[in-house]
């Protein structure tokens, strides 16, 4: 059996999707939901879900180990990062070596870095007319979204697509393949 640990800041549509994903696989157990954000709708969603989910604030994550005690604690196989916005910490990498992975809405390393998630990427897309955007699901190292890439999926975008348009479209890859992803994570780590 292995247990997932999803982190998140916002409203928690990816977390929900994955939950849908693998509840009824007794191989798999979505342990906890991690947040940064106190008003992230996350912890309803978690709730309405029956997942457990704690709030940090940065110091806990930064300057403590309260965080890696209890992630040890539950033995976690994989965290995932579901639209989780900070960047993770030396500690937590080395402790799960190519254990953590995330998800970005632009197909790296185009719209990359820092300040690039949301709507942020997908302006950009629209800025530079890109002809095709997509999701990378990649492995998290200490710089932000430049770990391994596990895989990639792309879509066609017209030149009518404003941006919601483009994240409309990013949105159905990031529910079709980001478990799809995990699991073959997952069945790699055996």
């Amino acid at each position: 059996m292995k247990r997932i640990t999803l982190f998140a800041s916002g409203s928690g549509t990816n977390v929900e999707n994955i939950y849908n994903h693998f509840k009824d696989n007794p191989d798999i157990i979505i342990d906890s939901v991690y947040t940064n954000n106190p008003n992230a709708f996350v912890i309803e969603r978690c709730k309405n879900l029956g997942i457990n989910c704690f709030v940090f604030n940065r110091d806990n994550f930064y300057n403590s180990q309260e965080l890696l005690n209890k992630l040890n604690s539950s033995e976690i196989d994989l965290i995932v990062l579901a639209g989780f916005l900070w960047l993770i910490p030396n500690y937590l990498i080395d402790s799960y070596p190519n254990k953590i992975i995330n998800i970005h809405p632009a197909l790296l390393p185009k719209y990359g870095g820092k300040g690039m998630y949301g709507m942020n990427v997908h302006k950009a897309v629209k800025e530079h007319n890109e002809p095709k955007s997509g999701v990378t699901i990649h492995f998290v190292n200490n710089e932000y979204d430049k770990g391994d890439i596990i895989e990639q999926h792309e879509v066609d975008l017209l030149p009518t697509d404003s941006a919601e348009d483009i994240a409309n479209k990013i949105h159905k890859l990031e529910y079709e393949f980001f478990p799809k992803a995990i699991a073959k994570v997952l069945e790699l780590k055996n």
